[in-house]
């Protein structure tokens, strides 16, 4: 992720293969992790069982949130694509109990149609 792209609250795709060690601790048993995108040094990790949203506050990112959304919990979803004059793609993810959503915007060439996708298997099991 270019360090511009991730200034202006963009998202990329992150290997998850180099989550696997950091996130081990925090992953159930037999939970496993299909897609995972970064913003600057915050996170957000689409696992089998669950989203699990991560924020690293402060100046060296020693504290950190980790924020678990069973997929149970989430009433509904809107994926906007990236256009010809708006760049970015956005994630709009509803929780039960809250009225405002959690936002995410993806930079350009994210798999948009993948996270749909993931959410939708996930949570119509």
């Amino acid at each position: 992720m270019g360090f511009l792209s991730g200034l202006m609250g963009n998202a990329s795709e992150v290997n998850v293969d180099e989550l696997r060690d950091q996130l081990g601790p925090i992953m159930a048993d037999n939970e496993t992790i299909a897609l995972a995108y970064k913003e600057i040094r915050d996170m957000y990790i689409f696992t089998d069982k669950r989203l699990i949203l991560i924020d690293k506050q402060g100046l060296t990112g020693r504290k950190v949130e980790y924020h678990s959304i069973p997929y149970k919990s989430i009433t509904h979803f809107a994926v906007e694509t990236a256009g010809h004059f708006d760049l970015d793609a956005e994630l709009k993810i509803w929780i039960s109990g809250d009225s405002a959503p959690v936002e995410k915007e993806l930079k350009s060439g994210t798999d948009v149609v993948g996270i749909q996708k993931a959410l939708a298997n996930f949570m119509f099991v």
